[in-house]
């Protein structure tokens, strides 16, 4: 099981369109939750913050091993989900990976993570 916190910048400008694939996910989150199952992302959260002057955008998941990659997906909503990644992400900035220190998923829930 993999539990990662990323960040990654928000290109300068895009913020409308940031604000577009929010709503756009949050929209369509029946469909988005049935593309995790695939990809075995158990839970997957964005957060947003401005800092600086700069917009970052976070992605928390919890996720299996082995699961499809978004990138491979066939999806409609994948694939415009990586229209919006690719318009809005700053491929510039190296993401940022926050070190896991603890895990604190109780043993009967992730014993249905596998």
């Amino acid at each position: 099981m993999n539990v990662e916190l990323t960040r990654f910048r928000v290109k300068e400008g895009k913020s409308e369109q940031v604000d577009e694939w929010i709503r756009f996910l949050n929209e369509n989150m029946n469909d988005v939750l049935l593309t995790l199952e695939g990809e075995k992302m158990y839970v997957e959260t964005i957060f947003r913050e401005l800092l600086n002057g700069d917009e970052y955008l976070y992605w928390y998941s919890v996720q299996g091993e082995n699961g499809v990659e978004v990138n491979e997906s066939e999806h409609w909503i994948d694939k415009k989900h990586v229209e919006y990644w690719k318009e809005c992400i700053d491929e510039t900035f190296r993401p940022v990976d926050l070190k896991t220190e603890v895990v604190m998923i109780p043993t009967n829930i992730r014993e249905n993570m596998k």
